[in-house]
């Protein structure tokens, strides 16, 4: 077992969640240290523990922080808890059993910032983990730790839950800014980024939970040690949320660079008794596949993953046995990009509700050879040219099926049925 629960160690505890639980296993003790230590001694040891983006983009945390203006306009710090990815489920986890250590995280790294407006967006379907941030915001208020004056030491931190509306464009920075600022939750072009012009157009740090969280223990501990986890490029530990064909599905922490198969093997006890491995998403839905035989040399890491084409994203694993129809799968993917794209760009306002389309007339029997080829055309010229991702994670899927099981493309195809499970799509969704 390699689990290296840095952040979840005490997770099965139920009490983990109010103050006094948080406490009692030290929360809360580095947050004085914190407040004494200088704001850039904080960013300089976040930049040397090598901590990286934990929401997909895996953009080193300390850097990004270094991108603000000294220009004496408010900063805001925003939390990104809209986990729309699907796969994804690791956050969730977070607020519902730790909640104060996102806070204790949020307030640390503001402090470094110089923020005194934090805002944690959540995604709206996530009802009790935002009950249970609630509670933990109000314990943390009445104790001194959020407010005016945080602990005596001169730093006013005001920190807010905000509930989006259950869009996935929200959990891009910009689309949730937008949100935020009561627009639609459309993504803004870049230049110039959050953090020069974010919320309300000042400058703004957008994090992900985990990220947040892993603040914390770093300057407890201090960078060096944080280190000891992961790789040197990709430092420290992650939260992978496995779902699909093993015996052990749930969220299990690793350090970085840990051998894919081995979360398989080690800490979800395998694939299902009597079936085989044929493919796994490593990094949530908009990452490229990979088949059983290149998951064997992939390392939970951004390079390994990168070097195989495909992404760590936000450490959603989700696994596929033998027998899964790997059109089908493709065809919940494309309907979930087609009805979550914003509209605001034509190659995927149109891209993702065209390969939708497509995809869904060769399940139903109506497609045509040539219709494989097309499905990898409008997916190439839906790449890097949108304002935002979504149009990549839509069409990168597409090309990393198609091209790696073409054959059971062209079966449905020919003989209208599944050649996995042998069924027509009425049959498998009647």
């Amino acid at each position: 077992m390699a689990e290296s629960k840095v952040l979840t160690e005490f997770y099965h505890l139920p009490e983990y969640q109010t103050l006094a639980g948080y406490k009692a296993k030290g929360g809360y003790e580095t947050l004085p240290k914190a407040l004494k230590m200088q704001p850039q001694q904080i960013i300089d040891e976040v930049k040397a523990s090598g901590l990286r983006g934990r929401g997909g983009a895996g953009f080193p945390t300390g850097m990004k922080w270094g991108f603000l203006p000294k220009n004496g306009e408010p900063r805001y710090l925003l939390c990104n808890a809209d986990e729309g990815e699907p796969g994804t489920f690791k956050d969730r986890m977070m607020m519902e059993r730790a909640p104060h250590q996102l806070i204790e995280g949020m307030i640390i790294s503001a402090f470094a910032v110089g923020s005194h407006k934090g805002y944690i967006y959540v995604r709206g379907e996530y009802v009790f983990p935002i009950e249970c941030l609630n509670k933990a915001i109000k314990e943390a208020y009445d104790a001194g730790l959020l407010g005016k004056n945080i602990l005596g030491s001169g730093f006013d931190f005001d920190l807010d839950v905000y509930r989006g509306a259950g869009a996935y464009i929200c959990g891009e920075e910009t689309g949730m800014i937008s949100s935020l600022e009561g627009l639609k939750g459309q993504p803004k072009l870049k230049p110039p980024f959050p953090a020069v012009q974010g919320y309300l157009r000042k400058p703004t740090i957008v994090n992900n939970v985990e990220t947040l969280a892993a603040v914390t223990y770093i300057i407890k501990d201090g960078a060096t040690t944080y280190r000891k986890f992961g790789t040197e490029k990709s430092a420290g530990t992650k939260l992978f949320s496995v779902s699909g064909n093993v015996v052990k599905p749930g969220n299990y922490e690793v350090p970085l660079g840990y051998p894919l198969i081995d979360l398989i093997n080690n800490e979800c006890g395998g694939m299902k008794p009597g079936r085989k491995l044929k493919a796994i998403i490593p990094g949530g839905s908009s990452a490229p596949v990979l088949t059983a035989e290149e998951v064997m040399k992939a390392n939970l890491d951004y390079e390994s993953l990168a070097g195989l084409g495909t992404m760590l994203g936000s450490g959603a694993v989700i696994v596929m046995d033998d027998s899964q129809c790997m059109v089908d799968m493709l065809g919940v993917l494309t309907h979930f990009y087609a009805h979550e794209s914003c509209g605001q760009c034509t190659p995927c306002r149109e891209g993702t509700g065209w390969l939708n389309k497509i995809l869904h007339s060769i399940l139903e029997g109506r497609g045509r050879l040539q219709d494989i080829d097309l499905l990898v055309k409008v997916a190439d010229n839906m790449k890097g040219k949108t304002i935002c991702a979504l149009s990549d994670a839509a069409a990168l899927p597409v090309l990393s099926f198609v091209t790696k099981f073409r054959d059971e493309f062209e079966f449905y195809v020919r003989e209208g049925r599944s050649k996995v499970k042998g069924t027509t799509y009425a049959e498998m969704h009647h």
